[in-house]
């Protein structure tokens, strides 16, 4: 399910409209607009905020963009910009047939469920964007929506990494590692410094999850197995609390949307979020439900 709602969240981050919006609230460049789009829900928060929350962004990274985002606009303001760009973002990619077909509305009201039902307790971006009134429009509807169950599995895999005494630039390096993201794109847009990323490096090592050279060992792999694992399990409630048939239903829904998002060129090559496209690319079957395993101590 994330690798078919992750692309049309993405939108806000690498569509045009979403800059157009940022730019005419009178955000000063890239970042700006960026920590304010996604910080907004949480309304005019502080920096130390929204570090923690994003948790692999370097301090000083936001410290360059908030507070002073609020200054220029609202996060009401910057709530309702998103909206509009999001819609015209999608309208322009899928087409006004599309956005405005009985589908695109069913998808609308089917995610919008299944972000109803998502569980909210710890999971601060998640419960701030689930808290936002119901948008009237579809598309609107839609993003919002797919956007809460992206903050409520994010919210989730950052408590995993926590569990598993995974710090920010330690998680980053994990991924690079992986193979799902480029390494030095990450280390530069999240503003570590190279001894940041270097020290990252040493204690993986030193915990045997990386080799002399920066792979995965087999400890490393399987650590990297756990983690996306816990991530899953915990992200299962919107998905038990929708069922398994409609679930499906939404699945099969939204991807040919993640698909024209994949095939558009707007998310870059080993870009920070990991989306490679192979689960899609390999996969037309039936969604796997998860049970989540009870976790003591």
């Amino acid at each position: 399910m994330w690798e078919r709602f992750e692309p049309v969240h993405d939108l806000v981050y690498f569509a045009p409209e979403a800059r157009r919006a940022a730019d005419g609230l009178g955000m000063r460049g890239f970042w700006m607009g960026y920590f304010a789009l996604r910080a907004a829900p949480l309304g005019a928060v502080s920096p130390s905020v929204v570090t923690s929350g994003f948790y692999v962004f370097h301090p000083a990274r936001v410290a360059r963009a908030l507070p002073d985002a609020w200054s220029y606009a609202a996060p009401g303001q910057v709530l309702a910009a998103r909206s509009e760009a999001m819609e015209a973002a999608m309208t322009r990619l899928f087409g006004a047939e599309s956005v405005e077909s009985a589908a695109l509305a069913e998808a609308a009201d089917l995610a919008w469920e299944a972000a109803a039902g998502a569980d909210t307790a710890g999971r601060v971006l998640a419960g701030a964007n689930q808290a936002l009134e119901r948008p009237e429009r579809p598309a609107a509807r839609l993003w919002q929506a797919l956007t809460t169950l992206r903050e409520h599995r994010g919210d989730g895999h950052v408590a995993v990494l926590v569990g598993q005494g995974l710090g920010p630039v330690e998680a980053m390096v994990l991924k690079a590692a992986a193979g799902e993201s480029d390494g030095p794109f990450l280390r530069e847009t999240r503003k570590w410094p190279q001894e940041d990323w270097t020290a990252a490096g040493t204690a993986l090592r030193e915990r045997g999850l990386l080799t002399a050279d920066g792979a995965l060992t087999p400890a490393g792999e399987a650590e990297r197995a756990l983690v996306e694992r816990r991530t899953d399990e915990a992200a299962g409630r919107p998905w038990a609390a929708l069922g398994a048939e409609r679930t499906e239903r939404l699945a099969g829904l939204l991807e040919p949307l993640a698909r024209t998002v994949l095939g558009s060129g707007l998310l870059p090559p080993g870009n920070p979020v990991g989306l490679t496209g192979r689960l899609l690319a390999g996969s037309r079957s039936g969604i796997r439900f998860m049970k989540p395993v009870r976790q003591t101590g």
